[in-house]
């Protein structure tokens, strides 16, 4: 409203960078019978508010003017000049602009920017902050409401579902939409994150059970184009276009999408309408985010549209399951956990990013399904990453989702396996095998040769590495599908060692797939496996040999010199020892376990425990054969590397691990394991063995006089 060319004739004038209260006595304002007499000028980030009752706060609802903010910088003119052709002119102007003004001009205030001039006779739209003629209607995109100015009053219009900004987070089953809701898919289909109908454009993700068949994970999202090649984000952070795409930090775009790839997961930048679209996935977590409102539907814009948002034609995925509830799992630990988002240093994010979604998705979550395969710190991390994007704050990432060496086939997820990460068996493919005690499909017979499968996956579950599996004859080995992950063997009725027998007229052929054992070797890991196989009698058998402890906890009184002390061995299934095995635990063949040797009653500043050897018998005697050696001269066996050994001579107290293992060609097998330990003088003396390099050598240590201490425990199966 020519507000430059009336500036020369301003009785009051300056300019404005800071928060200011002006005083607009001499030119009073009257809204809806309301007289206002003072202004507050505010700028806050991207926006500059002329308020009549107060500084702008977007949680109150005052009367202001929304103006773009333009280098925290606007000039204040107030005119009450006494020359009436100058107000019979700007009543001219004015009333041609606005044509419902009946009254004369004899003062205005007006805030001039560079682009941008505001008068006080426009009409204030409450909660808003928008500015504008009467008669005017104007979308609100602070609340997705519809306003209408009048001569009289502001009325609000229906709510504006469609028109979604801010962040969408699908982790596990749940999906937290742009507002806030959460809800959580509870079958494995393929549903709609994000659509936009006017780009044709359709973001999807696609469920898939994993360890349990009734809790459901985002395994996979698609970008899919009306034009052009889809992008589908996938499990180890790989991505198709096609065909797979190799990705690195720098950006790299595919059909208008731009790319990247870090070690915590893939990121795809896009733009609809003009509005840029950001989609991060790790491969248990999507987090989409929208900073301009835009008009899409799907589960990010109603969480709770799970049916209309569906889009797998086949019904079978929605069919539900309810597997036994899990025992291990502790209620009370896993409130503790999730709730950990209240805390430090998460609290710092709570007041913008509300942690309440994320927790009851973890306790749903948790409450249900082990913390395995990294979920225990899922939720914490899909929590962090919300407020990285929102508020700039990082919090570091220890624990980095699993990431499998080899791709995974559609039937496996990456997950733990006997603490290796490696493929697993999904439940539901699985337990077409396990529910009938099975490794694999039925033997499959065409004239006079047979095959059977074995499904990768359960046998690294079962422990068993198909390397060491073969027929009767030994040259006859599977062969593995590097697509599928199924073992194959082939046979024939005169070759792998085929046996051939006559029954009621009918000729059998039968083979079987065994471990391969060799006589040469000591000691094996590898459990025993004999799954005879022919085609009249297809189900296999697996025999696995289970160790239990027997004395898991062994405890000697010793006397060495003028010491005397207690010596302890316990045997725990996990690093942190804290699972310890009792006489009802299971071991495993190759299975990690780790020995604790303890003391009670030593002076750990005056002496240190050395295990100075540990060996394994058949027999219970110490002295009996064969015998296996574990630390020799206080160093792990260089021949086994499994083998480790932890603060030995470093206090009164050290441990060692190594996989488990039974002697060839003994049945039944018990393992005997033996331990030798020597007291150290500390003082003016290295107890730690010398135990590097190839070429390792015993230090001198200086043991005090009396017997070392022996001490034993037994396995047996």
């Amino acid at each position: 409203l020519l507000c430059v060319s009336i500036f020369s004739d301003a009785s009051i004038h300056f300019p404005i960078t800071e928060n200011t209260q002006v005083d607009t006595s001499l030119c009073p304002i009257t809204y809806y019978g309301q007289e206002y007499t003072t202004i507050y000028m505010n700028f806050t980030g991207e926006h500059m508010f002329v308020c009549f009752n107060g500084y702008y706060n977007h949680e109150s609802n005052g009367d202001c003017i929304k103006a773009p903010n333009t280098e925290n910088r606007t000039y204040f003119v107030l005119n009450d000049d006494n020359n009436p052709s100058f107000w019979t002119y700007a009543t001219t102007q004015i009333k041609s602009s606005v044509n419902t003004i009946t009254n004369n001009a004899t003062c205005y205030l007006a805030f001039s920017t560079q682009s941008v001039c505001l008068n006080w006779w426009i009409c204030l739209l409450h909660f808003s902050g928008f500015g504008v003629k009467p008669g005017t209607t104007r979308q609100s995109l602070d609340n997705c409401t519809s306003l209408i100015c009048s001569n009289t009053r502001v009325s609000s219009t229906s709510r504006c579902d469609s028109l979604m900004k801010g962040l969408c987070t699908v982790t596990g089953p749940t999906v937290i939409d742009f507002r806030g809701q959460m809800n959580s898919v509870s079958d494995r289909c393929e549903y709609t994150l994000l659509q936009d109908q006017s780009t044709g454009f359709t973001l999807k993700a696609n469920f898939l059970e994993r360890r349990r068949r009734d809790v459901s994970f985002v395994d996979s999202v698609t970008l899919d184009f009306s034009q052009g090649a889809d992008i589908q984000l996938l499990q180890g952070h790989r991505v198709l276009v096609s065909s797979p795409v190799t990705l690195s930090g720098s950006v790299q775009t595919f059909n208008g999408v731009g790319l990247s790839k870090d070690q915590t997961g893939v990121t795809a930048n896009i733009s609809l309408n003009g509005s840029p679209v950001s989609l991060f996935f790790d491969g248990t977590t999507a987090q989409i985010y929208i900073g301009v409102p835009v008009n899409v539907k799907g589960l990010c814009a109603d969480s709770s549209s799970s049916s209309s948002s569906r889009l797998s034609s086949d019904s079978s995925c929605q069919q539900q399951y309810e597997d036994p509830a899990d025992d291990t799992i502790n209620i009370t630990a896993v409130i503790e956990q999730c709730n950990i988002l209240k805390s430090a240093p998460f609290s710092s994010c709570n007041a913008v990013v509300d942690p309440e979604s994320y927790i009851i998705a973890c306790r749903n979550t948790l409450n249900k399904y082990p913390a395995v395969d990294g979920l225990r710190c899922q939720f914490l991390k899909a929590y962090a990453k919300a407020c990285q994007k929102i508020t700039h704050l990082f919090f570091s990432a220890d624990h980095p989702e699993p990431i499998c060496q080899d791709k995974c086939s559609d039937h496996e997820f990456c997950g733990d396996i006997h603490g290796n990460t490696d493929c697993r068996c999904r439940a539901i493919y699985a337990s077409q095998y396990t529910e009938q005690n099975r490794l694999g499909g039925p033997t499959v017979c065409k004239d006079n040769t047979a095959s059977l499968t074995l499904v990768g996956c359960l046998l690294k579950e079962n422990g068993i590495d198909y390397n060491h599996l073969h027929l009767n004859d030994k040259t006859c080995t599977g062969v593995m599908d590097p697509e599928s992950h199924i073992l194959k063997f082939n046979f024939s009725s005169d070759s792998c060692g085929t046996e051939v027998t006559t029954n009621n007229s009918q000729v059998i052929f039968t083979n079987a797939v065994v471990t391969r054992n060799s006589s040469s070797d000591l000691i094996t890991r590898q459990d025993k496996v004999f799954i005879e196989f022919s085609c009249s009698h297809p189900a296999p058998e697996l025999q696995n040999v289970a160790f239990k402890i027997i004395d898991n906890s062994v405890e000697v009184v010793l006397q060495s010199g003028e010491w005397h002390y207690n010596l302890t061995m316990k045997a725990y299934s996990d690093a942190a020892q804290t699972q310890l095995l009792g006489p009802n635990s299971d071991v495993r063949l190759n299975q990690k376990i780790w020995i604790v040797l303890e003391t009670n009653g030593l002076d750990e500043e005056v002496v240190s425990v050395v295990t100075d050897s540990c060996w394994a018998t058949s027999g219970n005697s110490p002295s009996s054969s064969p015998r296996y050696d574990l630390i020799t001269d206080g160093c792990a066996n260089a021949e086994d590397e499994t083998v480790q050994v932890m603060g030995n001579g470093e206090g009164t107290s050290n441990s060692f691990s190594f996989n488990m293992f039974e002697f060839s060609g003994k049945e039944p097998s018990e393992v005997y394991l033996h331990c030798q330990l020597q007291l150290c003088v500390k003082k003016n003396n290295s107890c730690v063995p010398g135990c590097s390099g190839s070429a390792r050598r015993r230090r001198s240590l200086r043991y005090r006089r009396g017997a070392p201490a022996l001490i034993s425990m037994v396995w047996t199966p």
